[in-house]
């Protein structure tokens, strides 16, 4: 039987997040599961899946800071800023050295303004900006403030002469986009960029550590490999409680704070996820009740 609770996958290249989640359904035998954030299909690496009553814990993980390895192609600029676009325009990277690309990245890193790539999932009118440009609308999207907090490159090598590859390490908040890092390191440096390959490492506190492949999971008598309690105190603080403060939980009900900040989960002493709380004053009240009565 499968447990309620976290799969942290490492999604191929190729599909998409949605394929991911139907592969999964079939694995855990069970339709309620859900994704916590997509990856594009040419993207690699982390990706959380929800199973079961941890479906309904997806909404209230902070997975806000996000972490990338990626290679960047600086010679050629493409219609998706990535490698499964047509090449639109670029000169040649014949002189760049890594002093020069570093140079680039500086204003790339921070709090910066950036204008996400044309065929991003972002609404426009009511239609994902991807449908309308690979339609052949002309599409600009304003541009949003993201943080990046690390963006270094690694390791540099030439495919052709007139190319340059170069291997980086990206730390963002949600909402970056590192195509359109690439995009911009190639146009600040006047020869175009795209990215050629991307690998998400990390999703808040889940890491490739903790993934496993599809066909790893579908070996499992339960692919649930972090059942719901241990999602919860991976994703947030917690707290115990009483048998008597599980009932009232249970009910809907509020129970005494006890001074943490933010969303936290209450278990009881077995180690039993409860609840989710949320304290206001001196109430801790229920956020979502994994448990209610009845």
């Amino acid at each position: 039987m499968t447990t309620s609770g976290l799969v942290v996958v490492d999604k191929p290249g190729g599909v998409t997040s949605h394929d991911v989640v139907a592969r999964m359904r079939r694995i855990a035998r069970t339709r309620r599961v859900g994704h916590a954030g997509t990856l594009d299909p040419m993207a690699t690496g982390v990706l959380v899946l929800g199973i079961e009553k941890a479906t309904r814990l997806l909404h209230h993980l902070v997975l806000a800071d996000k972490a990338y390895t990626a290679t960047i192609r600086l010679g050629q600029a493409t219609s998706t800023d990535d490698a499964e676009g047509e090449v639109v325009g670029g000169a040649s990277a014949a002189g760049l050295d890594e002093d020069a690309v570093g140079a680039a990245m500086v204003p790339l890193t921070g709090d910066i303004e950036q204008v996400p790539s044309t065929v991003s999932a972002i609404k426009v009118d009511g239609r994902r900006a991807y449908e309308r440009a690979r339609a052949g609308e002309q599409v600009e999207l304003s541009a949003r403030p993201v943080i990046v907090r690390r963006f270094q490159a690694l390791a540099t090598r030439r495919p052709l002469p007139n190319l340059l590859d170069v291997d980086v390490e990206v730390e963002c908040s949600s909402g970056t986009y590192v195509r359109a890092l690439a995009r911009d390191l190639g146009a600040g440096l006047g020869v175009g960029g795209h990215l050629t390959a991307l690998r998400r490492t990390r999703v808040g506190p889940f890491t490739l550590t903790q993934a496993r492949t599809l066909d790893e999971l579908s070996q499992l008598d339960d692919p649930v490999t972090m059942p719901l309690s241990a999602a919860i105190r991976t994703a947030m603080p917690g707290r115990e409680i009483t048998a008597a403060e599980a009932a009232f939980l249970s009910f809907g009900r509020p129970i005494g704070a006890v001074g943490i900040a933010g969303t936290y989960g209450a278990f009881t002493l077995d180690g039993s996820a409860v609840a989710l709380l949320s304290e206001d004053g001196d109430k801790a009240r229920p956020v979502l009740v994994f448990t209610p009565a009845g």
